[in-house]
């Protein structure tokens, strides 16, 4: 099989004769190859910005949990997702407000009201009173790859609707929420982001939005963090239609530890850690079915439980109501406690 090398396929920059080497068309040439590059570069950033930019906006936010005194204000950025005003915004941002107010990208003031905030996912839905509204929409984050373009748009420190660019950098990372929760499947970028970009978009060159820009790390450079756009798509759609996101709650409060390898080989068991039960809350689906402080969680029906996020993944909103079989060791003995998850209440598992 012949090998076929083209240099640009996809911009198609060869002005001379295909047959022509590099050399026959000199400095000038490649000079030219360069320029096309960097205007298709530059096509794709200009393009998704104009297709995005006007469903994004600025938020100034009254929060108390912000006051020692009294309420504060802060800002942050969002996005229209809807024709008829509904914004995604980070729960960080919005999820404590008192007032908020939209400043819109053409110049027009608006007043929000919170319509669900979900801390677990760092993200909040408001509806915004305004006629005449640009959206965007949510592309699918599960076909985002390594490499490709990332533009993020915000309002970093009150400069409003600005846009930096970078590619994606990696997928499926994980970080901590505020509440402790693990967030899972978020995408890694080197587009700037600042103080104020939280809750912006972070959209791909065909200016569908792939994430929610939520977090950096303060002592690197470029190394940026946004929710992917499939669990902000899910997450909204439970807002909107009951103002929360419903998850299971067991009823226990836990650490990872550590097992034995005999009693790992013996149980032949598939992880070597498990959740060991240091509270069991009195009137919990957990104290009904029978769990004890100091019972380690192996597994919830076929699925193993090698630590604390194992078991929050597990209690998801298929579970609830459900019953399922936890095994549990309790000394040196495997159980199979048979438990109905209720919908969570509070911030145990």
């Amino acid at each position: 099989m012949t090998a076929v090398h083209t240099d640009f396929p996809v911009f198609g920059f060869l002005t001379a004769d295909e047959s022509s080497s590099e050399s026959d068309r000199g400095p000038m040439g490649r000079a030219d190859a360069d320029d096309a590059l960097l205007d298709a570069y530059s096509a794709s950033v200009t393009g998704a910005v104009a297709r995005v930019a006007p469903a994004v906006a600025h938020l100034r936010v009254v929060d108390k949990r912000r006051g020692l005194g009294g309420d504060r204000a802060g800002s942050g950025s969002g996005f229209l997702i809807t024709p008829d005003g509904y914004l995604i915004t980070n729960s960080h941002v919005a999820g404590s407000a008192t007032s908020i107010e939209v400043t819109l990208s053409d110049g027009r003031s608006a007043s929000a009201e919170l319509v669900g905030d979900d801390p677990d996912s760092d993200l909040a839905v408001l509806k915004v009173s305004a006629p005449e509204l640009a959206w965007c929409r949510f592309g699918d984050s599960r076909k985002v790859r390594v490499g490709q373009i990332a533009v993020a748009i915000g309002s970093p420190y009150g400069f409003q609707h600005t846009v930096t660019a970078g590619i994606v950098s990696g997928l499926g990372r994980s970080m901590r929420a505020r509440t402790g929760r693990l967030l899972d499947n978020v995408l890694q970028t080197d587009a700037a982001l600042n103080p104020g970009n939280s809750g912006g978009p972070l959209v791909d060159s065909r200016g569908e939005v792939i994430g929610v820009n939520t977090a950096v790390v303060v002592a690197a450079q470029g190394i940026c963090f946004a929710i992917a756009a499939a669990t902000a798509e899910r997450v909204a759609v439970a807002l909107i239609r009951e103002g929360r996101v419903r998850r299971a709650w067991l009823g226990v409060g836990g650490e990872t530890v550590p097992l034995a390898r005999r009693i790992v080989r013996h149980f032949a068991l598939v992880r070597e850690s498990g959740v060991r039960v240091d509270l069991v809350e009195p009137g919990s689906p957990a104290t009904t079915a029978g769990f004890a402080r100091g019972d380690v969680i192996v597994a919830f029906d076929a699925t193993p439980i090698g630590d604390v996020d194992d078991l929050q993944r597990a209690l998801g909103a298929d579970a609830i109501g459900r019953k399922a079989a936890f095994r549990v060791l309790r000394g040196d003995t495997l159980l199979t406690l048979a438990v109905v998850p209720a919908e969570r209440r509070g911030r145990s598992k």
